[in-house]
């Protein structure tokens, strides 16, 4: 078993990004600017957030952080996105999810601009992806793309089996590996909770990407010997052993899960971290305008 670390690439992804952000100054006498939009007071959302403004700074991006009250109402949420839409100086624009249960994400993630879409997440972008032209990737999808390709893993002709079909992970991540690309061109399996015999397919996989959002949902009877395993689920529980309060735990069942494996991401310092990458890395190319005029 080989490990898929998430800290080790992304921080050599990140020096690169440093580069191409100080030269891109040093062109334009600005920085690359992320602002990022905060609704209510989620615990795991503030630290989400806390997290990319963190590494925004430390790559040389400016980063905005605009935090608002559970109580905002849909339209005016809007109305702060169709203004950061017009504002020349932001490049890109994240709401972070989950939302308020009186507002709609769809209607959020519509009303932002797919030009500063750094999230991935609107119609334009994932249509795009479908047809494999240039677009911003999902920021998930992205950074386990960037994984794959650090490794130099070849995954042409394996059979991928991704378990959970949202559309910010498991459906955009099944069309990604399934494009003729590199990393791609696999044969792509979506499991999901309606799924029957999902142990059998699972067991099937030469590349198991786990986002189905349950703790050690995966085990070790549904991994076949020598297969990639891709654990993306963070699942927080209460604890008093961290300082944090709380523990994560992954989709897989690592301790038993990671001996049959050929390759294996940890939780934490696995997916999330790559996350974050695919972030800044689509921040960047909106910035420099290289995939929307």
């Amino acid at each position: 078993m080989k490990l898929l670390d998430g800290k080790l690439v992304s921080a050599k992804i990140k020096e690169g990004i440093k580069q191409e952000a100080a030269a891109f100054l040093a062109s334009t006498g600005r920085k690359p600017h992320l602002v990022a939009v905060l609704v209510g007071n989620d615990g795991a959302s503030e630290t989400y957030v806390a997290s990319k403004m963190r590494n925004c700074e430390l790559v040389g991006f400016e980063s905005t952080n605009i935090h608002y009250p559970a109580t905002i109402s849909e339209d005016s949420l809007i109305a702060k996105i169709r203004e950061l839409n017009a504002d020349e100086g932001v490049d890109g624009i994240i709401v972070q999810l989950p939302l308020p249960k009186h507002i709609d994400p769809e209607r959020i993630t519509e009303a932002i601009d797919y030009r500063k879409d750094v999230d991935g997440f609107h119609p334009v972008n994932l249509g795009r992806m479908q047809r494999n032209l240039p677009c911003f990737i999902p920021a998930t999808p992205y950074g386990i793309l960037l994984m794959l390709e650090y490794y130099g893993l070849d995954t042409a002709g394996m059979h991928a089996v991704v378990v959970g079909r949202s559309n910010i992970v498991g459906s955009p991540m099944s069309i990604l590996l399934a494009r003729n690309a590199s990393p791609g061109n696999c044969t792509v399996t979506l499991t999901h909770s309606r799924t029957r015999n999902i142990k059998d397919e699972v067991r099937r996989a030469d590349i198991v990407v786990a986002a189905i959002g349950k703790k050690h949902f995966i085990t070790a009877d549904m991994v076949k010997q020598g297969a990639i395993v891709i654990d993306v689920g963070i699942n927080r529980e209460i604890s008093s052993e961290t300082k944090s309060g709380y523990k994560l735990y992954g989709d897989v069942d690592f301790e038993r899960v990671a001996p049959l494996a050929s390759w294996i991401t940890p939780v934490p310092g696995g997916v999330g971290l790559m996350t974050i990458v695919g972030l800044l890395k689509n921040t960047l190319e909106a910035a420099k305008k290289s995939i929307y005029k």
